[in-house]
């Protein structure tokens, strides 16, 4: 059977290359599959470059052993020779499990890395992950960005196994002596995530044929660059607006997918939590500007309210 290895440590290694010898880079290790296979790969390419790998597991505290399954990370990431920090989180029930979870662990993850000093954080997401959400993104109707799934590179974040299918790095996990942890919360059909990997994506591969989540990766990589675009353009547009008071005529002269990135910018720098917004927020607060009957204020995410005032739209925070 042919090794994958050499395909996983080809994606990692010009991630690494864009840094200095001596510097500090994270691996987020869960313990499945593609964090485990992502750090065998940093753990041989880094020693090269003398970069130093350090990584980070995240215990949720959401399940009864999940402090067992912390140390087995521990134990596999001293076997590769990367050194571990476990954070413990406390995970606030605010936007759903999963969205919360992601919260906790984003936090988690930004504060130990400031710790360490860190340069990038990596993370194990795969091609898999990248057609499960684009999938994800239609099902919410929120446009081209959430289409256009993960970025490669977003901040300190580096995906760099997105080309990477997890059977490949199942493969590797193989190879290497590597045991991954199989999440319950994986199988669990209440997250629409699951539902999506283990039903939705195998009955469109039955029905229409194989290549349906290759054919996603490649559809997401092209809004990917669309998107791209427009952000750039409604950031120029908006940057010398005053958010929290806007000028009705202004924006319906602007084209509309410019105006509800606007449109969207201004309810989140109102206060709406981060990832709340969804096609339906924008669309009342645009029903402002382009449907205006005197109709009543929005209501959005996180107490933030949409009203129109002498033709202006004024946003406000409970």
């Amino acid at each position: 059977m042919t090794s994958c290895l050499p395909a996983v440590r080809s994606a990692v290694r010009p991630w690494l290359e864009k840094f200095e010898a001596g510097d500090c880079v994270v691996v987020a290790v869960s313990g499945g599959a593609d964090s485990l296979a992502l750090a065998y790969a940093m753990s041989v390419e880094a020693k090269k470059l003398a970069i130093n790998v350090h990584a980070i597991t995240v215990d949720h505290q959401l399940q009864s052993r999940s402090a067992e399954q912390a140390s087995k990370v521990v134990e596999q990431m001293l076997s590769l020779g990367i050194a571990t920090t476990v954070e413990r989180v406390v995970v606030n029930i605010t936007d759903g499990l999963e969205a919360s979870a992601r919260s906790a662990r984003y936090e988690a993850l930004n504060d130990t890395s400031l710790k360490l000093g860190a340069v990038a954080v990596f993370l194990g997401h795969t091609h898999n992950d990248q057609a499960e959400g684009v999938l994800l993104g239609l099902a919410r109707g929120s446009g081209t960005r959430s289409l256009s799934a993960m970025a490669p590179h977003n901040g300190i974040y580096i995906r760099p196994l997105l080309t990477i299918t997890r059977s490949e790095t199942e493969s590797v996990c193989d190879e290497v002596g590597l045991s991954p942890w199989n999440d319950p919360h994986n199988q669990d059909t209440t997250f629409a995530r699951v539902r999506v990997r283990t039903q939705a994506l195998p009955a469109l591969e039955a029905a229409i044929g194989p290549g349906i989540s290759h054919a996603l990766v490649r559809s997401a990589e092209l809004l990917r660059q669309d998107a791209d675009a427009l952000d750039e353009w409604a950031e120029r547009e908006a940057a010398p607006l005053d958010l929290s008071d806007l000028d009705c005529n202004h924006l319906a002269q602007l084209p509309k997918a410019i105006r509800s990135r606007i449109i969207r910018m201004a309810i989140y720098a109102a206060g709406a939590p981060s990832g709340s917004v969804t096609a339906e927020h924008v669309g009342a607060v645009e029903a402002l500007i382009s449907a205006w009957n005197g109709q009543a204020e929005a209501h959005l995410p996180g107490g933030v309210k949409v009203g129109r005032i002498s033709g202006r739209l004024s946003l406000l925070h409970d």
